[in-house]
């Protein structure tokens, strides 16, 4: 990275750090926004936009090699508008320019760097470039559109901005879907099946064929999809878990096991302090694209939780537990914000602060140093790169007894001593880059993970921390009815995208439900409200990624596909019918089920890039119950109640009185004694007075 005292451009007034890492670049950069665009009409000069983020091993390659290059910097200020920016800040401007990319035939990635007209339309794009290549592109980009290929430029652009202005639905075919449908049918029909459709023409044999279509493209030996590189996509693996739920297939229940079970052995999970890398570069999880996400651990939260409650798994319980303590730890800062990210990269390369040689285990370990290796599989040559080794695992810990000889119990003890002298050598070195900005949905992620963590283990301090940040987000990221983006040194900016409200209702129902502080409920009926005024779009019954008072760029998206994180569409499908469940508002749940609609036959057909839409699927093809816990141990039996896991199951409760819809009308057992009042379809059950009494009335309705 280029010296502080170096002089600075615009970059250095920004907040985002990966902004401020390129503020002292020779690049003129300026950050997105009217300044820029204005400048490149007025000159009628090409816009380069560069965009990455703060962990991006590649695009500190590319920084190094490029932006900090005085000749190379020189041809860019030459002959473009320069603007950088942070895909996690500008989530917007990244997916338009992401889909450019798409639309030319080319893979996406970071750095994405994208080539637009005076009127910021994209004719050409790409990923990393090396230096030479680099200058080459931005002379010749240069030239042709300050002489007379301009209009074929600005042509190809007109026939891109035709693309990336069409909406998911119509561009994938969803909104073709009864024909397509009828076809299905037209064909069960002839083998004498005639399925009968639910909600939103949700069926038992047309799910089937969802289960079927995602696990074709499953890894059976490695777990996860069959393809490498290898990222977590924890949607994939908890719809799978509420196929179970509503299936009770072992086979599916397997496969999840076994992606889980891979993932907490590889390389991706850092196996001494906890926490997940991004993604594994392999297809057997073994050497990680190094940086730390925070969605990605709070999704994981949630994962592990859940499947420890269906498993009793303690490898899973151990996961979620070292990764909370490494999101406090590293993470968190002292008013109960999680900041972004850590970096891949320290002095300069990439995983050098996780990895070790067979020579410094010897020297950290001594004579158990065989023993760790041999649990660790490090070898002499090493695992990775330069004869350095990636800590992984192969074996349970009882298998790794037996096979040493080991009392049984021994093994945790020794895997305890040995994470503890690791730690104390990592601490000597230099440590990753901190990404320090506090964005809105992530931190609602980690919210959601330290939730269903608290359900499965009821463990204090994940309420605790869960509360904390909910305050965080309170104070620091709300502007009256609307919610900011991003926040760091105190400073909010940049109106939140459909996904920060999406995310944080979501959280904040979860909130309520184990904690039964009535407030949270009410913050996300607030923030539904306005999500329906500000973002929806009636004419598709889906809502655009942006609110309709924020800065207007050359196209209003709608965000479709589940990722790494779920589409915030179908997050906030998934809120409407929560939260519409609770407050008895029929206008949310029919506005549920209308979204799914309008997505089914693509959920079935491509369900690996859709799966929490096929969740939500599972959840209107089978749904579950309301419980309403009423009485002075309200809480307890709340506490014991949610250790299992409850499929499509919102629980509502108070210890008196409460004007909660779910509540209101019932009453609890007496004085001293808590009802549960199970209800399924406006319909309850009688009181039961114990939480054994309740499990088995779920298990009737």
């Amino acid at each position: 990275m280029a010296h502080a005292s170096l002089p600075s451009n615009r970059l250095a007034q920004e907040t985002s750090p990966y902004l401020q890492q390129h503020a002292h670049n020779p690049v003129d950069w300026y950050p997105w926004g009217p300044e820029a665009l204005s400048r490149a009409k007025a000159e009628q000069k090409p816009i380069l936009v560069s965009i990455g983020y703060a962990a991006c091993h590649w695009c500190h390659v590319m920084e190094r090699e490029s932006f900090e290059n005085a000749a190379v910097a020189a041809v860019m200020n030459t002959h473009f508008v320069c603007i950088k920016v942070d895909r996690e800040e500008r989530p917007d401007v990244d997916q338009i320019y992401m889909d450019a990319v798409h639309a030319m035939g080319l893979q996406g990635g970071w750095p994405l760097n994208v080539f637009l007209t005076s009127e910021a339309k994209p004719f050409y794009g790409g990923t990393y470039f090396p230096k030479g290549n680099w200058v080459k592109l931005l002379e010749n980009i240069g030239q042709a559109y300050a002489g007379e290929h301009r209009a074929e430029l600005e042509q190809s652009a007109e026939r891109f901005m035709e693309v990336i202005g069409a909406s998911e639905l119509q561009k994938y075919g969803a909104q073709n879907r009864n024909a397509a449908q009828e076809a299905d049918y037209t064909a069960l029909q002839a083998i004498g099946v005639a399925p009968e459709t639910g909600p939103a023409g949700v069926s038992e044999e047309e799910f089937k064929l969802l289960v079927y279509n995602l696990g074709v493209q499953f890894d059976r030996e490695r777990g996860g999809m069959n393809r490498a590189p290898k990222f977590p996509m924890p949607s994939i693996w908890r719809f799978l878990l509420r196929a179970h739920a509503i299936s009770g297939s072992q086979v599916v229940l397997n496969q999840a096991v076994l992606t889980l079970r891979e993932m907490a052995w590889g390389g991706i999970y850092d196996q001494a302090h906890g926490g997940f890398a991004r993604y594994s570069v392999d297809g057997e999880w073994l050497a990680p694209h190094f940086e730390k996400m925070l969605y990605d651990n709070g999704q994981l939260v949630s994962l592990y939780s859940e499947a420890f409650q269906i498993t009793q798994d303690e490898l899973f319980r151990d996961v979620v537990y070292d990764t909370i303590e490494f999101i406090r730890l590293e993470l968190t800062n002292a008013e109960g914000g999680f900041y972004s990210s850590l970096d891949a990269d320290s002095e300069g390369e990439e995983g050098k602060f996780y990895v070790f040689t067979k020579d410094e285990l010897r020297e950290i370990l001594g004579d158990e140093e065989p023993l760790f290796s041999d649990y660790y599989n490090c070898t002499a040559l090493g695992n990775w790169e330069h004869g350095r080794n990636i800590l992984h695992r192969r074996e349970t810990d009882e298998s790794f007894a037996a096979a040493h000889q080991l009392a049984p119990g021994l093994v945790p003890e020794l895997v305890a001593s040995w994470k503890q002298k690791i730690m104390a050598v990592r601490a000597t070195r230099v440590r990753p880059g901190l990404d320090d900005k506090i964005l809105t949905g992530w931190n609602a992620l980690m919210l959601q993970g330290l939730t269903d963590a608290y359900r499965a283990f009821a463990e204090p301090e994940f309420l605790v921390m869960a509360e904390h940040n909910a305050r965080f987000i309170e104070a620091n990221l709300v502007d009256g009815r609307r919610l900011y983006r991003t926040c760091k040194d105190g400073r909010a900016s940049i109106s939140g995208f459909l996904e920060d409200y999406a995310l944080v209702i979501q959280a904040y129902i979860s909130l309520y439900e184990v904690s039964f502080a009535e407030n949270w409920l009410q913050r996300a009926e607030a923030l539904t409200e306005y999500v329906l005024e500000q973002f929806f779009d009636a004419e598709e019954t889906l809502f655009f990624y942006t609110d309709s008072s924020a800065e207007p760029l050359i196209a209003r998206k709608k965000e479709l596909f589940d990722n790494v994180i779920p589409a915030s569409n179908s997050v906030m499908a998934h809120n409407l019918r929560r939260l519409g469940r609770h407050l008895e508002n029929v206008r949310y749940t029919d506005l549920a089920t209308a979204m799914l609609a309008q997505v089914r036959h693509l959920v079935v057909k491509e369900p690996q890039h859709l799966t929490n839409w096929a969740s939500l699927y599972a959840a209107l093809l089978r749904p579950g119950a309301e419980v309403a816990i009423i009485g002075p141990q309200a809480d307890e039996f709340r506490e014991e109640l949610q250790r299992s896991f409850l499929f499509d199951t919102v629980v509502a409760g108070t210890e008196s009185t409460s004007a909660l819809p779910l509540l209101k009308l019932l009453k609890p057992g007496g004085p001293d004694r808590t009802a549960v009042h199970v209800c399924r379809n406006q319909a309850c059950l009688a009181p039961v007075f114990s939480v054994a009494e309740a499990q088995q009335a779920l298990t009737q309705v």
